[in-house]
């Protein structure tokens, strides 16, 4: 087992479990028909809207993704914090909970998803996935490491938006997560991209926890039994990828050093990334802004 297939002491038995109130059973299956209608709708106009302009394109795939957990029945948070974005490309990092982390960070940071190549042969999901963009790595050999790395900078020196899981396995986050692999993060230092932490929650945290061997459709309906399920997005501060370039202050490779940055944001641990606690309520568009300065934010949808 190489480090760049790590997996998690988490399993469904223990960990995928809701202790809190339930939806009935017909609520429940409407939810189930409401989630799995709006992603076929995604599925079908995934095509066509690539054809689109970028900006049109990206309020399309923002506002699909933002309907992914709402028909599933979760109540979604955002936070942001201010920033100015750079020229170049942005490798976007967050903690990895659920299949639902992906419309998450999709609504608010819309980018080509770094997934393993199973992902690809899922039916529906893969297609849509493939048809979005993602990035397919085979996580199963090492020595596909470099060229993913490879394809990864490619991506962000084209000024694209990459959005990677860097735990490398999902965790159900009712304690600390995974520790962020640092082969992803070598990618932004190469490519002289940002680094953009993204820091997701769920409460209460067993329902959505998508574990271990766990089937999709078992996540899915558990999902939909949980009545009161809210989940919550942080942005957090960049980090400029170049200033971890060569060799750390500690002797430790900057990719390293980089994804011990960006993973102690993730887990709140470091007080210089978190977004500050002043908020301001403000409209959808604030979340959907990538290109100014704005306060940050609290949104709910």
């Amino acid at each position: 087992m190489s480090a760049w297939l790590p997996v998690a002491p988490c399993t469904p038995q223990t960990c995928a479990r809701h202790a809190g109130a339930v939806r009935a059973a017909l609520p429940a299956v409407l939810r189930l028909l409401a989630g799995c209608a709006w992603t076929l709708l995604g599925v079908a106009c995934a095509l066509p809207v690539r054809l689109l302009p970028a900006a049109v394109r990206t309020r399309l795939v923002r506002r699909w993704a933002r309907g992914v957990p709402r028909a599933f029945g979760v109540r979604v948070t955002v936070r942001a914090h201010p920033h100015a974005p750079g020229p170049g490309g942005e490798l976007v990092v967050a903690n990895h909970i659920s299949w639902l982390d992906i419309p998450l960070v999709a609504a608010v940071l819309p980018g080509r998803m770094l997934a393993k190549s199973e992902v690809g042969r899922w039916p529906l999901l893969g297609r849509l996935a493939g048809l979005g963009g993602t990035l397919f790595i085979d996580r199963d050999r090492l020595r596909a490491l470099p060229g993913a790395v490879g394809t990864v900078a490619d991506a962000l020196r084209s000024g694209s938006r990459v959005v990677a899981f860097p735990e490398g396995s999902t965790w159900c986050g009712r304690g600390s997560g995974g520790v962020f692999r640092p082969a992803v993060f070598q990618a932004a230092i190469d490519a002289e991209a940002s680094v953009r932490p993204v820091r997701i929650t769920y409460r209460p945290a067993g329902a959505v926890a998508f574990v271990g061997d766990d089937p999709l459709a078992a996540s899915l309906w558990r999902v939909v039994r949980a009545a009161g399920l809210t989940a919550r997005v942080e942005v957090l501060a960049p980090i400029p990828a170049g200033e971890h370039a060569g060799i750390s202050a500690s002797g430790e490779p900057g990719r390293r050093a980089l994804a011990r940055t960006a993973g102690a944001a993730v887990a709140g641990t470091d007080r210089t990334t978190t977004a500050p606690r002043a908020t301001q309520a403000v409209a959808q568009t604030a979340v959907a802004s990538d290109r100014a300065n704005r306060p940050a934010a609290s949104v709910h949808h």
